[in-house]
C-alpha cells in the first residue's frame, strides 16, 4: 500500500459569529499533515456502509491515528473539504471514511 497523498487535517475553533459585522469572523487552522492511501468507495459499497448512495466518499488511511480535534481534512491541497464519518483503529492502520463537505464553508 502506497502513502502517496498529502493529508491536511484542519480545525475550524477561531471561527466565531460576529454580531457587529453580521460575519464570521477567524479561519481554519491546520492541526496535522501526514502522507496517507486514498481509495475511492464504489456504489456498491457506498450503499452497503451508509445505506444510500452517496457521491465522493474516499477512504483515508494513515499510519498513526490523529492525536488532536479536527473539523475537515483536504487531499493533496485540493479545494475540496472531506468531513469525517467513521474511523477504524486495526492492529496497523488506522482508516477513516470521509465524504464531501456539503454546504458547509
Amino acid at each position: 500500500m502506497r502513502f502517496d497523498h498529502e493529508i491536511n487535517f484542519y480545525t475550524e475553533e477561531s471561527k466565531h459569529y460576529n454580531p457587529l459585522t453580521s460575519q464570521t469572523d477567524g479561519g481554519s487552522k491546520l492541526v496535522a499533515s501526514m502522507m496517507g492511501n486514498v481509495t475511492d468507495v464504489g456504489a456498491d459499497r457506498t450503499v452497503r456502509l451508509l445505506g444510500s448512495i452517496t457521491q465522493g466518499v474516499k477512504i483515508i488511511r494513515i499510519v498513526e491515528p490523529i492525536e488532536k480535534q479536527w473539523a475537515y481534512l483536504t487531499i493533496d491541497d485540493g479545494p475540496t473539504k472531506y468531513r469525517m464519518r467513521t474511523t477504524t483503529v486495526p492492529l496497523k492502520n488506522v482508516s477513516i471514511l470521509v465524504g464531501e463537505d456539503v454546504g458547509k464553508t
